[in-house]
C-alpha cells in the first residue's frame, strides 16, 4: 500500500537524543532553548515559544483573545465570537469553548477548502473577539486580503478582532514571498509525528510582539517565571497558566529533523507539481484552485471527485491508500447550537478526498497513482 503519511526522522536524531539522556536534564532544558532559538532563525520571528503540541498552542492562543490579561483592559462583555472554519481538525474549534468562548461558523472557499473571506467579511462585528483560520493542507490564505478586511471592521466597530492562523499543515509554506509565522499575527504549527517537521510530538506558537511572547512564555508553564528564584520559594504567580512545556527529547529530535525538513519539503512541491499536470483534465476530478504568490507546503494533496466512493473504493483496491481526512466540526453533536447554512461547505464535503503526495514517494509510486486515477472510476 502506498501510504498517505510517514514519520520523517533524520539519522541523526537518536545520537542526539542519547546526549540529552547524558545530560540529565530532560524537561525543558538546554535543547529546548537550542530548538527555539534555531526556530527564530528558520522562522524569521524571535517572538516565539516551543509546547508540547499543537493544541497546547491553540489554547494558549484562545487564552490571547479570551482574557487579555494583567494590567490590560478587560474584554468588553459581549465580545466572545470566534469567526471559525468548520474544516479542521477538532482541536482548534475545541480550544475556542475551552476558553470560554462561542463559534461562528465561517464558510469554506470550495475553490481552496480555506476560510471563505467574503463570508468572513460579512460576519465580522462587534462580538467578533477573535478569528481562527487554517491554512488547510498547506495552502495560504489570503492575509494581505484579510488585513483589509480588518482594516475596514476596525473602522466600522472600533476593535479589531485577534487573528490566530493555524499552521499545522502549512510549514514552509510562504504567501508573496513571506514565511507564514510573520504577518503580525499569532500562529500556531504542530510538530506531531506525521508532520513536515516532527518532535515526535510538539507545536510552536509564534507572536505578533514582545508583550504577548513575554505573557505566553509565562502561560505555557503556570504562570511561573522560570527566572525565579525558586529555591526560596521568593515569586509569585500573577496570572495562572498551564503545564505545556516542551521536553528536551522532543527538542533533539527537532533540532535533527530541522536538517532534513526543506529537502522533504521540496519533494512533496516536487509531487504536488507532477500532479497538477497528470492529472488535469481528467473527468469526474477537479483540482483545487491556486493563486500566484501561495505558495504551499503540500502536506496533503486535495482534490474534488465525483462518486467519491467509487474513486476511494478504486485507489483502495489498488494499493493507494486514501482519504476524507477530517469530518466538519460543525456536525459534531458537542457544537450542535452554532450550525448555520455554509453553502460553499455543503456544494464540496461531499468531494473532498486525499490522495498520497509525500517525500516518500518515488517517481514510480507517484506515476502509478496518476495512472489509476486516469483510468477512472
Amino acid at each position: 500500500m502506498i501510504p498517505l503519511f510517514k514519520v520523517a526522522m533524520s539519522p541523526a536524531a537518536m545520537g542526539r537524543i542519547a546526549d540529552v539522556f547524558s545530560s540529565g536534564m530532560m524537561v525543558h532544558g538546554p535543547t529546548v532553548g537550542a530548538f527555539e532559538e534555531a526556530l527564530r532563525r528558520v522562522v524569521g520571528n524571535p517572538h516565539l515559544a516551543a509546547v508540547n503540541n499543537g493544541t497546547s498552542a491553540l489554547h494558549l492562543a484562545m487564552r490571547l483573545a479570551a482574557d487579555p490579561g494583567p494590567g490590560a483592559e478587560p474584554r468588553p462583555a459581549g465580545r466572545d465570537e470566534v469567526l471559525a472554519t468548520p474544516l479542521t481538525f477538532e482541536a482548534a474549534n475545541f480550544a475556542v469553548l475551552a476558553n470560554g468562548l462561542r463559534l461562528r461558523w465561517v464558510d469554506v472557499d470550495p475553490g481552496t477548502f480555506t476560510i471563505d473571506l467574503d463570508d468572513l467579511a460579512r460576519k465580522i462585528s462587534p462580538a467578533t473577539a477573535a478569528i481562527s483560520l487554517v491554512h488547510w493542507a498547506g495552502y495560504p490564505v489570503d492575509l494581505d486580503r484579510l488585513s483589509r478586511i480588518l482594516d475596514d471592521a476596525e473602522a466600522a466597530h472600533g476593535h479589531r478582532p485577534l487573528v490566530v492562523e493555524d499552521c499545522a499543515h502549512a510549514w514552509g509554506t510562504t504567501l508573496r514571498g513571506r514565511r507564514l509565522g510573520n504577518h503580525g499575527n499569532v500562529c500556531i504549527f504542530s510538530f506531531h509525528a506525521l508532520k513536515h517537521l516532527t518532535c515526535g510530538t510538539g507545536g510552536m506558537i509564534t507572536l505578533p510582539d514582545q508583550r504577548m511572547h513575554e505573557r505566553v512564555q509565562l502561560l505555557r508553564w503556570l504562570g511561573i517565571d522560570r527566572r525565579a528564584d525558586r529555591i526560596n520559594a521568593s515569586y509569585d504567580v500573577p496570572e495562572w497558566g498551564y503545564n505545556f512545556q516542551l521536553n528536551d527529547i522532543a527538542a533533539a529530535m527537532g533540532l535533527a529533523n530541522l536538517e532534513i525538513v526543506d529537502e522533504n519539503l521540496r519533494r512533496h512541491r516536487a509531487n504536488a507539481a507532477y500532479y497538477d499536470e497528470e492529472l488535469a483534465g481528467v473527468t469526474g476530478l477537479e483540482l483545487t484552485d491556486r493563486a500566484p504568490g501561495h505558495d504551499s507546503s503540500f502536506w496533503l494533496y486535495p482534490l474534488k471527485v465525483r462518486d467519491r466512493d467509487a474513486f476511494m473504493r478504486k485507489m483502495t483496491e489498488a494499493g493507494i491508500a486514501v482519504t476524507r481526512f477530517v469530518r466538519r466540526n460543525d456536525w459534531h453533536s458537542a457544537v450542535r447550537e452554532f450550525r448555520v447554512p455554509l453553502p460553499g461547505l455543503d456544494g464540496v464535503y461531499d468531494q473532498m478526498v486525499y490522495i498520497p503526495v509525500g517525500w516518500w514517494l518515488t517517481e514510480e509510486d507517484r506515476a502509478y497513482v496518476a495512472k489509476t486515477i486516469r483510468a477512472g472510476w
